[in-house]
Parts: C-alpha cells; structure tokens; sequence
C-alpha cells in the first residue's frame, strides 16, 4: 500500500525552500506524492499575514505542475480548531488501518510537541518524521520529549514504510536557506523575492496586495 506523507505549516507564504523539501523527501522515501496540508486559523499562535483561503491558493499554484507535490484543503475548509491530532484521525480514517502515515515536521515544530493538543496520541495514528538541521544533537529538548522520542525512536527509515504508525524517526537534512519571514519582510520593505518562490505564488502575492506589497 503506497503510503501517505505529509507536510503541515501555516505556509505562509509558500516557498521554494518548503517545496524542495518536500521534493526530496518523496525522492528518498520512495513514494509517488507528498502532500501539503496549510494549517487553518492557528492554534498557537496569531493569524497569519493573510487569510487561510490565500494561503491554501497560494500553495495550489506552487504545487500545480509538479505532480509529485499535492495541496489538501481539508485543515482551512474545515470549522475545526486546526488541532494536528483531528487531521491525523480523519487522514487515518479514510486510508484505513494498514496504510503508512507519515507526518513529517521540522526539529523547531517538533520542540515544541508538548505544548500541542494532545501530542502523545499522534503515533496511534501516524509515524513521525523529523528533519533535523546537519549536527543536532538533541540536547535541547524537554526531557518528555526525550523520553517520547526514546521510547518510539525507529533504527532506520524503513520501518515507517513497513508499519502503519507509531514511529519516530530523525532524518539530517539541509534546508534552501529560505524563511517565510525573510520574504514577508523584503515585500514589506519594497523588495522583490523573486526566485524564492514559484512565479505563480509571487504573482499572486502582488495581484492581491499581501504582506504590505506596494
């Protein structure tokens, strides 16, 4: 059964950096698609610098002609808190009990684990997949989450193609040195971000006036 691999963020914007992750994460693990899923109004942390519909449009262009990339809409078409925990028991519901979830998160996100709804409960539902800057050693997460990680720690990538979920594992993986801050703050400032983003996403940020473009 092919497996379902995931990526989730605000995206806000989309760009080039959250793409070639992606890309590469389907090339190494093997699988036809990986899937972005933009959050909804989030739970942590302020409202993003547009509405969640421009940023799940945003996200579809970017993703438009690259076939091994896909958007889902179901986290902002959703009336549901954007908790990570009801994506993941809806995603499991549909693909059924044997396939392979594979929710895949950056060490910053995954740092921060203990303070999301319910955060224990995700291995019921999908494996973990935690791409991690060259050299990290670890020694900056809370003890649960030592602890978490320990307990649930697969020796080799492979186990979260073999089993359904209930794994985490910890992948080295340099990112495009590109922030979706980086880019709101250029726009706001008159500069231009091109190349960091897929044309489409940049055109669409100046036909509708985001991040203070003017």
């Amino acid at each position: 059964m092919q497996p379902l691999v995931f990526m989730g963020g605000t995206f806000d914007p989309v760009h080039n950096g959250h793409l070639r992750t992606a890309l590469e994460l389907k090339q190494w693990l093997g699988v036809d698609q990986v899937c972005l899923i933009p959050s909804g109004a989030p739970v942590h942390r302020d409202e993003p610098g547009c509405t969640p519909q421009q940023r799940l449009e945003m996200v579809q262009l970017a993703v438009q002609d690259e076939p091994a990339l896909a958007a889902d809409a179901r986290e902002i078409e959703s009336d549901d808190p954007s908790y990570s925990l009801l994506t993941l028991q809806a995603l499991r519901a549909e693909r059924g009990a044997d396939c392979p979830i594979i929710m895949t998160m950056g060490m910053d996100a995954y740092q921060t684990l203990p303070s999301w709804h319910q955060w224990q409960s995700f291995l019921d539902y999908a494996h973990i997949l935690v791409l991690a800057r060259p050299g990290y050693d670890g020694g900056d997460a809370n003890a649960e989450l030592l602890d978490f990680t320990r307990c649930h720690q697969a020796p080799a990538v492979d186990e979260l193609l073999k089993a359904p979920s209930g794994r985490v594992f910890i992948q080295e993986l340099t990112p495009l040195g590109i922030s979706a801050t980086q880019i709101r703050q250029l726009i706001a400032q008159g500069q231009s971000p091109r190349y960091l983003m897929p044309e489409p996403v940049w055109h669409y940020i100046q036909d509708n006036t985001l991040y203070g473009y003017h």
